[in-house]
């Protein structure tokens, strides 16, 4: 595993990358309502990365599950019982729907890469609940991300948090580092033992993704090749942000 530590230009780099994926984020965001389709939500990120000379990162990846199906859009847009990885098209968000979206950003040569889980109108406690303990899951694993501390202590802290709530945490997707590609090491898996792992050291940078489904994390891949959604029909969310260790407290590098 060798895990790339960024220089400070390198960082400020990263930074503006992530900055500019916040602002995709933000207005696909803002545009959440019900009879909006993924892809009118798709074409909003696109043109918000051209007009910051930014090219999206995920358009064109490849699938190394079903070689010659790359993906073709510039968003993640994942519904209700869709966990990652959703195509955008057609289908339209109704109320109480609850929408994963994530974008990832490329500009001069590095990447930024977040993702929120949110609400299309109206939508049920169980669901809000789990939108929130979701993002709690996020923001416990960004504290973890302190020198001193082990990739081990970020992973515990989701997966103790998460299971303690009556959730699952997903076991076959996972954080990872980022920078000059999408995925860089190492992986951060959503569960783990502290005090294990590679110790955490300035200038490593990280996206954090916790996945927390309501019942089992037992997931499969749709007929379109991409989209990952739980088998049980169940609720499921995702959040994420990039992040660089410092000398002190982290920075995430994925905000507006």
């Amino acid at each position: 595993m060798a895990i790339i530590r960024k220089s400070a230009a390198e960082i400020a780099a990263m930074r503006e990358a992530g900055r500019i994926n916040a602002l995709a984020l933000q207005a696909v965001c803002d545009a959440v309502k019900p009879g909006v389709s993924t892809r009118e939500l798709d074409a909003i990120a696109a043109q918000v990365l051209r007009a910051h000379d930014a090219q999206p990162a995920f358009l064109g990846y490849p699938n190394n599950t079903f070689p010659g199906h790359p993906y073709p859009a510039t968003i993640n847009a994942s519904i209700n019982d869709e966990l990652v990885h959703g195509i955008p098209g057609q289908r339209r968000l109704r109320e109480g729907d609850i929408l994963s979206v994530d974008c990832g950003t490329t500009w001069e040569g590095v990447i930024g890469d977040s993702a929120v889980t949110v609400a299309v109108g109206a939508i049920s406690e169980a669901a809000q609940r789990l939108i929130e303990v979701t993002r709690e899951a996020l923001r416990l694993a960004i504290d973890a991300c302190r020198p001193g501390n082990r990739l081990g202590d970020v992973s515990a802290s989701i997966q103790e948090w998460v299971e303690g709530q009556g959730y699952q945490v997903v076991r076959e997707y996972t954080g990872h580092g980022v920078g000059y590609t999408m995925h860089e090491d190492p992986q951060i898996p959503n569960w783990g033992t502290r005090d294990r792992g590679a110790p955490l050291r300035p200038g490593m940078t990280l996206a954090l993704e916790p996945m927390v489904t309501v019942g089992p994390a037992d997931l499969f891949v749709k007929d379109d090749y991409w989209t990952v959604a739980t088998r049980d029909g169940g609720l499921c969310a995702h959040f994420e942000h990039t992040i660089v260790i410092t000398e002190d407290a982290p920075e995430i590098l994925t905000l507006p």
